[in-house]
């Protein structure tokens, strides 16, 4: 799908459901990692996660449309558009939104564990970053550390 794509499906979704006008943007932005779409408050734009495309199906993608369209027609009309308001969440009742975006397949990067050895008593130390060799001393004997 393309951006043109989602622009078309955002304006059909926000006529059918919400009989209003989308007179702004609709894109999708690959930055986005934790949520499945945003709207924003200045430039009134909605980005949307690709990954709740290519990861899940086309009703999910709808639920994350309609969500950020509700934030979108109750901030333009000035009622309560944040998660909290009572107006946002009968809105998104009455149109059959979702409420949170599916949580993706998780990504950890694992940190390198760095090992430090004192050339003197032979204690070990093991570090998640960099220490300066030259300032840190083991703590043991005094004696210099050497990085394994």
């Amino acid at each position: 799908m393309t951006n043109q794509e989602l622009q078309k499906l955002v304006e059909s979704i926000s006529e059918t459901d919400f009989h209003r006008e989308f007179k702004h943007q609709a894109f999708f932005n690959s930055r986005l990692r934790t949520t499945g779409g945003r709207y924003q408050l200045q430039t009134h734009n909605i980005d949307i996660n690709p990954l709740m495309l290519t990861q899940h199906d086309l009703p999910t993608l709808v639920g994350i449309i309609k969500h950020e369209l509700c934030h979108y027609h109750l901030h333009l009309t000035h009622q309560g558009y944040q998660h909290r308001d009572r107006a946002f969440k009968q809105l998104l009742a009455q149109v059959g939104g979702s409420r949170f975006a599916p949580a993706g397949p998780q990504i950890r990067k694992t940190k390198a564990i760095l090992l430090y050895q004192c050339q003197s008593c032979g204690l070990r130390y093991q570090r998640q970053r960099h220490i300066n060799l030259t300032k840190y001393r083991c703590g043991k004997c005094g004696g210099r550390l050497k990085l394994l």
